[in-house]
C-alpha cells in the first residue's frame, strides 16, 4: 500500500509537556497503519504558521496540530492561504481548547490516531479578519482585552473560570467603544458597544450557549454585540449568556452573515482566535467549506 506521509507540528510547552511523553507512541501507532510521519516542535511565536507553510510546500499528505488554541490559529494561518491544503488533524493539548470541544474531537491519543488512520475528514468554514484567518472566534471591546493581559503561563495554572472572574474584576474600569458595524445583509448600526463576538463554532471561550445555533460549515458568522451598559447590567448579561439567555435581551444584538465591516474613530484591538489580531477598521469574512479537518 502506499505510505501517506504526515507532518505532525507540536508545542512542545502545551499541557504539562505531555507530547514529548506521548510522541513515540503516536508515531508508532501512525506508521503501523501507513502513514509515515515527522514532527516539528515549535519555537516561538509564528513557527507554526512557517512549518506549515513549508509542509504543504513539501507536499505532505496530512497536518497535524497538536497543542492549544494558538498553536491550532497559526496553522490554519500557514495552511489557509494556500491552494488545496491537505487535510488537518487536531489534537487538543493546552488548557483552551474550545474548537477541539466544539467538534467532539477526542482527547485520547489512541482514538486521535484512529481518526486520522480512518480518514474521516469534513471541510468546514474559515474566518478571515484582514489579513488573518481564524478557525473560532474574532472580536474585539472589553471581555476580549482579558486574553491579553493574562500570561499564558498563568492561564495554564489557574484554569479557564478563574481567569474570567479576574477578567470581571478588571472590567470595572473598561469603558464602552464607539463602532460602526456595516454587516452583509442588514442595516448599518453606529452606537456605543462593550463589545462584539464573531463564532465560526458553538463553543466559544467555554460558553457553550453563547451562539448555540453557530455551524461550523453553513457559510455564515453568528454575530453578538453588547450595547453600552454599566458593570452590574453586564455581569447580569454573563449569567444569561452562562444559560444562553441572552438573545432575549434588548442590549443583545445578534446576526447571522457572511461579511462584515466594523470600524471606530478610537483604538480597538480586535482578538482573533484568543491572541491578538491588529486594529480596527476590519473585515471579516467567511471561506465557505475552506478546509478540510479530521472529526
Amino acid at each position: 500500500m502506499d505510505m501517506k506521509r504526515a507532518r505532525l507540528i507540536y508545542n512542545p510547552t502545551s499541557g504539562k509537556e505531555e507530547m514529548r511523553r506521548i510522541l513515540p507512541d503516536i508515531l508508532e501507532k501512525l506508521d503501523q497503519a501507513g502513514i509515515e510521519t515527522s514532527c516539528h516542535a515549535t519555537t516561538s511565536e509564528g513557527d507554526a504558521t512557517r512549518e506549515a507553510e513549508l509542509a504543504v510546500e513539501r507536499g505532505y499528505d496530512i497536518i497535524i496540530a497538536a497543542g492549544g488554541d494558538g498553536t491550532l490559529n497559526e496553522v490554519v494561518n500557514g495552511l489557509a492561504g494556500k491552494e488545496n491544503p491537505p487535510p488537518l488533524g487536531i489534537f487538543p493539548l493546552g488548557t483552551t481548547n474550545d474548537f477541539a470541544r466544539a467538534l467532539g474531537i477526542p482527547k485520547k491519543w489512541e482514538d486521535f490516531c484512529d481518526l486520522i488512520i480512518n480518514n474521516n475528514t469534513k471541510p468546514i468554514d474559515i474566518g478571515k479578519a484582514n489579513d488573518r484567518y481564524f478557525i473560532n472566534i474574532a472580536g474585539g471591546g472589553s471581555l476580549t482585552q482579558l486574553s491579553y493581559e493574562v500570561p499564558s503561563r498563568l492561564k495554564t495554572m489557574i484554569g479557564q473560570h478563574a481567569y474570567y472572574m479576574k477578567g470581571i474584576e478588571k472590567m470595572v474600569n473598561l469603558s464602552p467603544i464607539d463602532l460602526t458595524i456595516k454587516a452583509e445583509g442588514y442595516d448599518e448600526m453606529s452606537g456605543e458597544f462593550m463589545l462584539f463576538l464573531i463564532a465560526n463554532s458553538n463553543s466559544v471561550g467555554g460558553f457553550e450557549k453563547l451562539a448555540p445555533n453557530a455551524s461550523i460549515d453553513d457559510g455564515y458568522f453568528d454575530v453578538i454585540a453588547v450595547k453600552k451598559c454599566n458593570l452590574a447590567e453586564f455581569i447580569r448579561l454573563v449569567t444569561l449568556v452562562v444559560r444562553g439567555d441572552h438573545f432575549n435581551d434588548h442590549r443583545v444584538i445578534y446576526l447571522k452573515t457572511n461579511r462584515m465591516e466594523v470600524s471606530s474613530p478610537n483604538k480597538v484591538e480586535i482578538n482573533v482566535d484568543g491572541e491578538l489580531g491588529g486594529e480596527l477598521p476590519a473585515v471579516f469574512e467567511v471561506l465557505p467549506r475552506h478546509l478540510s479537518i479530521f472529526m
